[in-house]
């Protein structure tokens, strides 16, 4: 059976997909990948559909064993990773023999990473999708002693390659969309918004995390008169306090804060990505602008393949240097040589 072992589990790993959307009506936001570029991106490495689920790891990796030979990709907020103690490449697949161990430690860049499994995480599909929603009730974190169902995957040998991520690992410039209550803040504070320099606090989670700044809170009116209305991921809530909050993927479905704006999709990895102490700008675009912007998933996935390349590889690093074909290519001179001489 084509098994992956937890031998070590981080505090925060759960198996991730695109989400459950089309729920919200009953009380389940679509949750899904914090990153979803990040998600996509080992989806290309592998050469696979979108359906294939991965694990998400917040701040710190784990340990795993598969029972069988296997393929991996290394995505998102960059780890130290090794197989039985050799580094690894992030951004890059890999392959991995049964019973070797992967090895994946702290985040020294960003916040989540993902191991991507040639042919997914083929755990229990819930409401069309195999995503963990803790917030909603829905799976459960891994931990050691977890024993991963892997699907059946199509090509072995199609490893070493590679790709250069946008950069979302250390804060800035985020664009955002007016909402349905921008309009209830003035004017003078929402350019004061944009002009503002935040910084991301300890507080946070797959739900939403916290910004602070200098300066007074931000007001809005009649914000007491505010009903419980629809959120959605992005959604920049003003809380009592005046603070701002971010929501991600397994947000609430609705609350009584007004909100200032909505961060567009392509950047809220930026925001998700950003460790405690990173900075960030807001700038509010047009609608026309975002949608220049936007890819569907099947759209952003063709435009990262099209950046996949293969991994050149520094010989000092194989330990099994002669598995590799390194004269391929190589002719014989005498071959140019007139033979009629």
């Amino acid at each position: 059976m084509r098994l992956l072992d937890v031998m070590r589990a981080g505090p925060a790993m759960t198996v991730q997909d695109l989400g459950r959307p089309g729920h919200m009506v009953f009380g389940l936001s679509q949750g899904g990948a914090a990153d979803r570029e990040a998600f996509l991106e080992g989806a290309a490495l592998l050469g696979q559909p979108i359906s294939c689920a991965a694990i998400e790891m917040a701040g710190f990796g784990g340990d795993f064993v598969a029972t069988v030979d296997l393929r991996i990709a290394l995505t998102g907020a960059v780890m130290k990773a090794s197989l039985d103690g050799d580094p690894l490449i992030w951004n890059a697949s890999h392959a991995v023999k049964a019973g070797l161990r992967v090895s994946i430690g702290a985040a020294t860049s960003g916040v989540y990473g993902y191991l991507h499994i040639g042919g997914g995480i083929a755990s229990e599909s819930f409401l069309g999708s195999r995503s963990a929603h803790l917030s909603g009730g829905v799976g459960a974190v891994l931990a050691i002693g977890d024993a991963l169902p892997i699907g059946p995957d199509a090509d072995l040998r199609d490893v070493g390659n590679t790709l250069t991520p946008r950069q979302r690992f250390n804060g800035g410039d985020v664009r955002i969309l007016p909402s349905v209550q921008t309009s209830r803040f003035s004017q003078e504070e929402i350019s004061r918004f944009e002009k503002t320099r935040f910084r991301r606090t300890t507080r946070g989670n797959r739900q939403g995390v916290e910004l602070q700044f200098e300066g007074v809170p931000f007001s809005s009116d009649g914000a007491l008169a505010i009903l419980s209305e629809p959120m959605v991921a992005g959604d920049v809530q003003m809380t009592g306090t005046g603070m701002p909050f971010v929501l991600l993927p397994e947000c609430q479905t609705t609350g009584g804060y007004p909100r200032i704006g909505t961060v567009i999709p392509v950047d809220l990895p930026i925001v998700a990505q950003a460790a405690a102490g990173s900075k960030f700008s807001f700038r509010f675009v047009e609608y026309r602008d975002a949608l220049l912007s936007h890819f569907s998933p099947d759209q952003a996935l063709a435009r990262l393949r099209s950046q996949v390349q293969p991994l050149v590889r520094d010989p000092r690093q194989l330990r099994d240097l002669l598995a590799y074909d390194l004269i391929g290519g190589v002719i014989n001179a005498f071959d140019e040589i007139d033979r009629t001489e």
